[in-house]
């Protein structure tokens, strides 16, 4: 079984319907999918509601020392892929999530502020030196947002930025929000649309990664030391990080650890 996570500081970013229309696209080609909700504002159990007993099923997992156990059970059970959703900001239960992840999915909003907050999230995913990608989500159909954004992804790096800036970008539009409204995902509600047509097209650059992607530590190092790059990823103190995340253990130190505090992307 393979488990994702989507995971972000900053809200508002659209993890929850990247979620449910990734797991239909991964359910349409031929996947067992469970989607896992942490984040107690309940987007994924209010959506499971409108929808009925209609797969993918939707758990809750509001405790950190609950997660690797329910993963457990669930593969058990006979699922190929799990889905977990989590809130906002750095807390326990996400520490844990990417702790057992497959691949962390950091979705943000085409704007320098938006991926400047994917600091936090990036610094614990390096620490358990796991595999991560972007996903540019909410992106206008115009403009220079995108180009913008993504030069803030790449800046001066030396790093390929395919392998960690997943493909296509997801537009803005209403989409999205109808199919969740109906308890439904995109690829129900629209499935011959355009937003419909992007969500299957990135489960496919997801499920590629997941059968031969780069761990972490394992992607290109920081070849920026003389550069000046434009994001300074500087992670959360660790007083603001170390009280939510003890529960689900702390991240590896030492030799096991990257200790690079500017995380590469």
């Amino acid at each position: 079984m393979h488990t994702i996570v989507l995971a972000t500081q900053k809200g508002g970013s659209g993890k929850s319907t990247l979620a449910i229309g990734l797991a239909l696209a991964a359910k349409q080609a031929g996947h067992t999918v469970r989607l896992i909700e942490t984040d107690t504002q309940g987007t994924l159990s209010n959506w499971q509601g409108r929808r009925g007993i209609a797969e993918p099923i939707v758990e809750t997992v509001y405790g950190a020392n609950d997660i690797e156990h329910r993963l457990q059970l669930i593969e058990r059970g006979g699922v190929t892929l799990t889905i977990i959703d989590t809130a906002g900001g750095v807390s326990a239960a996400t520490t844990a999530a990417i702790r057992y992840c497959d691949l962390c999915i950091v979705p943000a909003r085409p704007s320098l502020a938006d991926i400047e907050a994917t600091a936090s999230t990036l610094h614990l995913v390096r620490a358990w030196k796991k595999p991560f990608a972007f996903v540019l989500n909410q992106t206008p159909t115009r403009g220079q947002r995108v180009p913008n954004a993504t030069s803030a992804l790449s800046g001066e790096a030396a790093l390929d930025l395919s392998d960690v800036l997943a493909q296509p970008f997801i537009a803005m539009r209403n989409d999205h929000q109808d199919a969740l409204g109906v308890g439904l995902a995109v690829g129900e509600y629209a499935p011959s649309g355009k937003s419909a047509d992007e969500i299957r097209d990135l489960w496919q650059w997801i499920e590629t990664r997941l059968n031969g992607g780069v761990a972490a530590d394992e992607q290109p190092a920081c070849a920026h030391g003389k550069a000046e790059f434009p994001i300074m990823f500087v992670p959360t103190p660790a007083q603001e990080v170390a009280a939510p995340a003890a529960a689900a253990g702390p991240p590896p130190t030492g030799p096991e650890a990257d200790a690079s505090s500017d995380a590469c992307l």
